[in-house]
């Protein structure tokens, strides 16, 4: 077919390259074995990026509800339901959180328990959270507080600090 002449006049085929089907099917399983040994190793490390974007979300709720609370005299509180929390301002001076009322609504994170201190949180005028000295555990579900995973979000007064989960406010 496509042969070449060399010195001594002799016909040869042109070298191929390239990797042959069993070499390939030999990578990909030793590729696929240490993929499947590493797998477990990532799972703490998930859990905690989690942890710590569902921490920054409550602390970020936390901050937005009291700066609503100074901008608009109090009355705001933040409320723990079935689909995560929301923030309301309750406009009406009624006591009651209605749906009109809603400033934020935030989703709970999956795979993720948020313990509340409380089912109702109230921001005075002055962005002070009762009850005071309280906060929230955010830990991996079904993992203790003690679980390196776990962080903890403590209210002191005007103050909000991440700590570790079996760590007290």
């Amino acid at each position: 077919m496509f042969a070449s002449r060399t010195f001594f006049g002799t016909s040869r085929l042109p070298a191929q390259f390239g990797f042959t089907a069993i070499e390939l099917m030999v990578v990909v399983s030793i590729v696929a074995i240490l993929a499947a040994l590493a797998a477990p190793s990532f799972t703490p490390l998930i859990e905690r990026w989690r942890v710590r974007s569902a921490t920054e979300e409550v602390q970020s709720t936390l901050y937005f509800a009291r700066s609503e609370a100074i901008k608009r005299g109090g009355r705001v509180s933040i409320v723990r339901d079935s689909d995560g929390w929301a923030v309301y301002f309750d406009a009406n001076n009624n006591g009651s959180n209605e749906v009109t009322e809603i400033l934020q609504t935030t989703a709970p994170p999956p795979r993720l328990d948020i313990t509340f201190p409380a089912a109702t949180l109230t921001i005075d005028r002055w962005g002070m959270l009762t009850p005071i000295g309280t906060g929230f555990l955010v830990s991996p579900t079904g993992k203790p507080a003690s679980d390196i995973s776990a962080k903890r979000v403590c209210i002191l007064g005007g103050l909000i600090k991440i700590s570790k989960g079996d760590a007290p406010c």
